[in-house]
């Protein structure tokens, strides 16, 4: 007679484990999702204007760069101390910079605050061009043509704007052009603030 011989190390053995193993594989396409989507909605929540700066309350970077093409002024750190300033970093090539520019046209006009351009990565002729076209409201222009010195002053991008205290120290950074909302709200109370402080009052 013959006996068949079931081997039951042949059967399908399952162990807890690797049940427990295989569901982990199973479900992180789905975890990588979950966390895929709280890091995307806490991202569209946050105002891009309000991006954080290392450099608040420093002193601004040391810096020294030659004017714009057909301007007079450069514009080194040194030139940032004494008063509240606006430092604007613009590009010709910059989309967003055409929409702020008018605001920064008046400001310059009413002498409401000194504004000093830094011109990031640009062709001397485009950014000269680009002012003698649109006008010039800066006080001082220096020509970052290689983006180190914005690299020092921690720019993500163009526009961005900086309020500087007569200290020399960076108060505030928006990111993106500049608004009438923002300049109404929260540009123009800071610098009156800080020029407050300057003078000894309380803000």
């Amino acid at each position: 007679m013959t006996h068949i011989v079931i081997n039951e190390t042949s059967k399908t053995d399952v162990s807890p484990v690797s049940a427990l193993r295989r569901r982990l594989l199973l479900s992180l396409p789905a975890v990588a999702f979950a966390g895929l989507a709280v890091v995307f909605a806490w991202g569209i929540s946050r105002d891009p204007n309000q991006l954080p700066s290392a450099l608040i309350g420093k002193a601004v970077p040391p810096f020294d760069l030659p004017p714009v093409e057909g301007r007079n002024l450069g514009l080194a750190s040194k030139d940032l101390y004494g008063e509240v300033s606006l430092v604007n970093i613009f590009a010709s090539w910059c989309v967003a910079c055409r929409d702020e520019h008018p605001l920064f046209m008046r400001l310059s006009q009413g002498a409401t605050v000194s504004i000093h351009g830094l011109n990031y990565k640009d062709r001397p002729q485009d950014a000269s061009q680009w002012l003698n076209t649109l006008g010039d409201p800066y006080t001082r222009t220096g020509a970052d043509r290689d983006g180190r010195v914005s690299i020092d002053w921690g720019v993500y991008g163009v526009p961005e704007t900086f309020v500087v205290g007569a200290d020399g120290r960076i108060a505030y950074k928006h990111v993106g052009p500049v608004s009438e909302e923002a300049l109404r709200e929260t540009i123009l109370p800071l610098v009156e603030r800080l020029r407050q402080q300057t003078k000894g009052g309380t803000s």
